[in-house]
């Protein structure tokens, strides 16, 4: 996790000093002050920030930054496909994994994802409660969510679309079809 100074960050930005020290106290860009008073902005943060504001990332900066994926299953043959499968896509895609959705909350917090693959049926959080909470955290609330489960009957689907799920998919799952919709979510 790289830290820049509020110097480094606007010129990422493009913008000037004060307006970026405007966005942290206003509370757009989240910041945080050292003992001695200054600000500090985490890389992926800015990045963030950025792509959700449509503001242009610099091609040397977009070099270091490859799109997060997390996939939470607690089947492990269904976790190795996709892991895989998203690992050889030509997008060059960050991908982890998570047996559950307690390590899934850990993982959203400390890895940041920009997509969560996640399986409904889960032995202690399911799915609903960890989408639930994705999307109702105004930190979390822009990550994009994909929903698999084997019991993905319409009323299924309608219970996660209204919990903030942007795509759902019934197992077994059809990786090209996955690939593609994950590429269409990040606007690749």
């Amino acid at each position: 996790m790289e830290i820049l100074t509020i110097s480094e960050a606007s010129k990422i930005c493009g913008v000037s000093l004060k307006t970026l020290i405007n966005w942290t106290d206003a509370g757009h860009l989240k910041a945080y002050k050292t003992l001695g008073g200054h600000r500090r902005i985490q890389r992926d943060e800015l990045y963030r920030f950025m792509e959700e504001h449509h503001m242009p990332i610099p091609k040397e900066e977009k070099a270091d930054t490859r799109k997060r994926i997390l996939v939470v299953d607690d089947d492990k043959i269904i976790v190795e496909s996709i892991v895989l499968a998203l690992e050889e896509d030509e997008h060059g895609y960050e991908v982890i994994s998570a047996g559950d959705g307690f390590e899934a909350g850990l993982q959203v917090s400390h890895f940041k994802p920009d997509i969560l693959i996640l399986d409904i049926m889960m032995p202690d959080i399911n799915g609903y409660e960890v989408c639930k909470r994705i999307k109702s955290n105004p930190e979390s609330r822009h990550i994009k969510v994909v929903v698999l489960s084997a019991y993905l009957d319409e009323h299924n689907f309608n219970v996660m679309k209204g919990y903030g799920a942007d795509a759902c998919f019934s197992k077994p799952l059809p990786l090209p079809d996955l690939r593609k919709e994950i590429a269409q979510l990040l606007g690749i």
